[in-house]
């Protein structure tokens, strides 16, 4: 018997003017490799600043008339694979604006002649190609498309509808980042080392998202957020598959977001990633990561939160703990940033845990301000250099203040800012996460959060008075005067740091404006 002839296909429906920001950031990655491949050498780097800069400032400027005129419940589009909703518009404006900050990072070439990047990634550590290659000035650019690639992989995270499209996402947006971190110009062992850590921990958390991505299908189904969601509503079978795969797929997710004790890749790859690079995973991997976990628990798994809750406010104590107590005893600027943002993702996780909206704007805003405030941070601790590179060691930074009144002003900002001081954004971004978690009756974990934050105060103050209560070493290191785009990428973040810390209204406002899409 023959069969009967399949009807016509419908191609599925896409919203262009809601999905057009990350069609640019494609479009343009795409083209970045083409300049990449016939562009003469000596040609490449300005024709990839100029695309990558026009195409996130496009991209942001069309987001922000969408905004303007989009619905508040959101839109579901692209086969009811994205949705494009308050929350997602957020997080991609301000990953928008934190990759614009991070790309002007990565294209300075005036701290390190010829930039941060080696030009010839396959040769090896310690000859003398390597050393030949330190020395030069032949600038990497295949560095702008794979940021931009990371990019809109960061956004499609966010918006993911399904667990399927969201571990697309996710590796779209990590495999750049595991080739970058082995691209340092100077320290090409230590950078190559951290490459291969992330590239071999990544791979396992990817497993345990896609295990327990196989789990919640076994469940549900489906593996759409809202089918899981009904399922667990109205099921009436054992919820091992439930439990089980949510265990393993949150597991990927607090790994991306580096929340302790998923922890372990973070202090190495801080450290010997290019510092530019450093800044772009510590500032938008971790809005991209949180994004895509507060739409797991709100969306997917709203409905039973009193099974998971308890299990996650042991986790976000022992981010907070790990990241305070562990960041006390660091010799190196760059690892114990890395440990403060470990505990900051532990205060983070207290918004997270509060489903409520209050929750959902407090943890958006507090990844505003984060992502800022940190960005800005490795910024100046790339200007501090001595003779190998980067001097990142504490003792190097003694009398910093002596060398360079302006930069140690912005750093202390900053670290005041990172540890919760009024008049920065980082108090404010405090306070509506830990408010939220008294709202939702979670006094005994806010509790804890202060103390934590607390003790992280004094290795952010220990640096403070070691800058202005130190004398400098008479061979210390110098301030190297950062180029146009690295004080661009600074002064951004410093400014937005104050700016929220002063007139936070906009902002809490945006963020409170609308839920994830049901």
């Amino acid at each position: 018997m023959l069969a009967q002839p399949a009807g016509p296909i419908s191609p599925p429906s896409i919203d262009y003017p809601a999905v057009l920001p990350i069609l640019i950031l494609l479009g343009a990655a795409c083209v970045s490799v083409l300049f990449e491949a016939f562009l003469p050498k000596w040609a490449r780097w300005g024709w990839q600043l100029a695309l990558s800069v026009v195409s996130i400032a496009v991209a942001f400027i069309l987001l922000i008339v969408y905004v303007s005129d989009s619905p508040k419940a959101g839109i579901v589009t692209l086969n009811g694979t994205l949705a494009v909703d308050k929350p997602a518009l957020f997080l991609w404006g301000t990953l928008l604006v934190l990759g614009l900050g991070a790309i002007l990072l990565i294209a300075d070439r005036n701290i390190e002649r010829g930039g941060a990047f080696t030009p010839q990634a396959g040769i090896r550590p310690g000859t003398f190609q390597d050393r030949a290659q330190a020395a030069s000035a032949d600038s990497q650019t295949e560095v702008f498309p794979l940021t931009l690639f990371a990019l809109a992989g960061m956004m499609v995270f966010t918006a993911a509808n399904d667990l399927l499209t969201m571990f697309i996402a996710l590796e779209v947006l990590s495999l750049p980042l595991y080739l970058m971190c082995g691209l340092a110009r100077r320290r090409r062992l230590i950078s190559q080392e951290a490459a291969v850590k992330y590239f071999l921990l990544g791979a396992f958390a990817s497993a345990f998202f896609l295990y327990g991505l196989a789990l919640l299908y076994g469940y549900a189904q489906s593996v759409r957020l809202s089918a899981i969601a009904d399922s667990v509503a109205g099921a009436g079978r054992s919820d091992t598959l439930l439990f089980g795969g949510f265990g393993l797929l949150v597991v990927g997710l607090l790994f991306k977001a580096s929340v302790g004790p998923f922890h372990t890749w973070t202090p190495d790859v801080y450290q010997g990633a290019p510092t530019p690079i450093t800044a772009f995973m510590a500032s938008c991997t971790k809005v991209a990561a949180f994004g895509g976990i507060l739409r797991v628990l709100f969306v997917a798994f709203h409905s039973t939160s009193w099974e998971w809750r308890g299990v996650l406010w042991v986790v976000a104590i022992i981010s907070m703990a790990i990241g305070a107590v562990l960041g006390l005893t660091q010799t190196d600027v760059k690892r114990m940033l890395a440990y403060s943002s470990i505990a900051h993702a532990g205060f983070m996780l207290v918004g997270a845990i509060a489903i409520r909206p209050e929750g959902l704007s407090g943890t958006l805003f507090y990844l505003l301000t984060y992502g800022f405030t940190t960005m800005a941070a490795f910024g100046a601790v790339s200007l501090v250099r001595d003779s190998k590179g980067e001097a990142t060691h504490l003792s190097q930074w003694a009398g910093l203040a002596k060398r360079s009144p302006l930069l140690a002003a912005v750093f202390t900002f900053l670290l005041l800012a990172m540890a919760g001081i009024p008049l920065t954004s980082g108090f404010i971004g405090k306070f509506v996460v830990f408010s939220a978690g008294l709202k939702d009756g979670m006094a005994p974990l806010v509790v804890i959060a202060l103390v934590a934050s607390a003790v992280a105060a004094f290795f952010y103050l220990r640096v403070i008075v070691l800058m202005y209560f130190s004398d400098p070493a008479p061979d210390g290191p110098t301030v190297t005067v950062p180029g146009g785009w690295t004080t661009a990428a600074i002064t951004l973040g410093v400014l937005v740091t104050l700016v929220l810390g002063l007139v936070p209204a906009f902002a809490l406002n945006w963020a409170g404006s609308g839920s994830f899409h049901p």
